[in-house]
């Protein structure tokens, strides 16, 4: 296939559906959010956890910095929070003990930390797709290649 038909294609489909305006707040509510549970794992000296529970929060307040100034670097920093968020939600999993902390960081993973990993990835999408004006990049002379 050509690229013109690939870019037809994505087009087509990136029009599909956009967000509601509201979830725009999700990564600054989030990291709000992770602020408690931050400190629970500060007091019971899980350092580990903490380093990447805060480079989460940070992940999180730079997308939301980014979805307001409108910026198609949100893609960035969407697709990172995701894989952020995907890493954490593996890495509790595989670290849980028998039992019930399985269970804990399966019912964690699948209620929390994915769904916010996609909606942090749509909203980097759609902050790129306004600030690209749905043409793509590299047609506002932006010196990428289309």
């Amino acid at each position: 296939m050509t690229t013109a038909v690939l870019a037809a294609r994505s087009d087509r489909s990136a029009a599909s559906y956009v967000l509601p305006a509201r979830f725009a707040q999700v990564p600054v509510m989030a990291a709000v959010a992770l602020l408690p549970w931050l400190a629970v794992l500060a007091v019971c000296h899980e350092t580990p956890w903490v380093v990447l529970d805060l480079t989460e929060f940070a992940a999180l307040i730079s997308l939301d910095a980014l979805l307001r100034r409108r910026s198609p670097a949100a893609l960035w920093a969407g697709a990172a929070v995701a894989l952020l968020l995907t890493g954490d939600a593996l890495a509790d999993i595989a670290c849980a003990g028998p039992d019930h902390a399985v269970l804990a960081a399966l019912v964690m993973a699948g209620c929390i930390e994915l769904p916010l990993a996609v909606v942090c990835l749509w909203l980097g999408r759609d902050a790129a797709a306004r600030a690209w004006g749905r043409s793509g990049p590299g047609r506002l002379g932006s010196g990428l290649a289309s």
